[in-house]
């Protein structure tokens, strides 16, 4: 990786932030928000910053505002507000504002500065390595984006005590999953957390973040080791799309979307990798032990299964999955036959 983006954390990086920011040629400094980090997190984060000059910008809350008129909006209000190319943009909020917010940053007058700030635990372990930036094109997730490092990330437990439990369990989600790709011992560590409360998972953020740091170190642009990040995401994207296509169905959160398809997707490693259908059973309980099952009817199947030829992995019309041959050794570029993919869900139903 090229640029290799600074991590801190706690409370009193935050404060640095500041005083390093008056130090620096910066011209104006906008923070980005949604409705939920305005109402939650925005007056802690300038009494520990200890701000005075800056301009808000506030978006909806929500994936289904992950989008360019999103980015048009707060590209307008940049524009009005006088941003020029030495103005930075401080992203406070969760893998959505994180996101756009790096897109919207990269793109304004080709690329001013920005930091990311994420308030959720999904953002804390999935967002904050790797410069990913982007939006999503309808309801296909993440189809439009850009490489780029924020100029520090800073990482604070303490916004945890800001979310719902589901939140909490969707960022719990990404965790296990960096087990099962990258390390068993963590794995097994995950798994034996029975409540998921804050003092319970503080201690394993970090070895979160380490494990995703050093995939993509060695493979930033996604061309081979970094895909692995992706298990469970083929299936779990279409998902996720899916259910904000469709407006009568519950919110489905990423963490519980991704938490479906790497039960799939652990199945279809038994039959096309030779994983042992013992440990994807386990893996099946597990999820199933953290979160609630969805049922799917059978025209919802196939409407997902359409949906992954919109896969990012996808490569000749060919859908490719990352899959297991054991715990902590992932299997990239897989192609699985439709009836295996039928198969799956119902390993997952029953």
């Amino acid at each position: 990786m090229k640029n290799k983006v600074k991590i801190s954390f706690g409370s009193t990086a935050l404060f640095d932030l500041s005083k390093k920011l008056l130090k620096s040629k910066t011209s104006s400094i906008f923070i980005l928000v949604d409705s939920n980090t305005k109402k939650l997190c925005l007056s802690d984060f300038i009494s520990q910053t200890k701000f005075t000059n800056y301009e808000l910008i506030e978006m909806r809350a929500g994936e289904e505002f992950k989008n360019i008129k999103t980015c048009e909006m707060i590209w307008h209000k940049l524009t009005e507000r006088g941003a020029d190319r030495n103005s930075i943009l401080i992203n406070l909020g969760g893998g959505v504002v994180c996101d756009l917010g790096g897109f919207v940053a990269c793109t304004f007058k080709r690329g001013i500065d920005f930091y990311n700030i994420p308030t959720t635990l999904l953002s804390m372990v999935d967002a904050s390595v790797g410069g990913k930036t982007g939006i999503d094109l309808g309801s296909l997730k993440n189809q439009i984006g850009i490489f780029k490092e924020p100029k520090e990330v800073i990482i604070d437990s303490n916004w945890l005590k800001t979310l719902q439990q589901e939140e909490i369990r969707s960022g719990f989600a990404e965790m296990l999953k960096h087990g099962l790709i990258a390390s068993a011992s963590y794995w097994d560590k995950l798994k034996k957390i029975n409540l998921l409360s804050i003092s319970n998972l503080s201690r394993h953020i970090l070895p979160s973040i380490n494990i995703k740091k050093r995939i993509v170190l060695k493979d930033y642009k996604e061309k081979n080791l970094r895909k692995i990040l992706n298990f469970g995401h083929t299936f779990g994207h279409a998902i996720e799309s899916y259910f904000l296509e469709h407006k009568d169905k519950n919110r489905l959160l990423h963490g519980e979307a991704i938490s479906i398809g790497m039960i799939l997707e652990a199945y279809i490693s038994t039959q096309v990798c030779g994983f042992p259908y013992e440990k994807a059973l386990d893996i099946k309980n597990t999820f199933n032990k953290y979160f609630p099952k969805v049922m799917f009817k059978s025209e919802e199947k196939q409407s997902i299964i359409s949906l992954l030829s919109h896969d990012k992995k996808n490569d000749h019309g060919k859908i490719n999955f990352v899959l297991l041959e054991d715990i902590s050794k992932p299997v990239i570029d897989v192609n699985a036959g439709e009836r295996l993919l039928n198969d799956a869900f119902e390993f997952y139903e029953r």
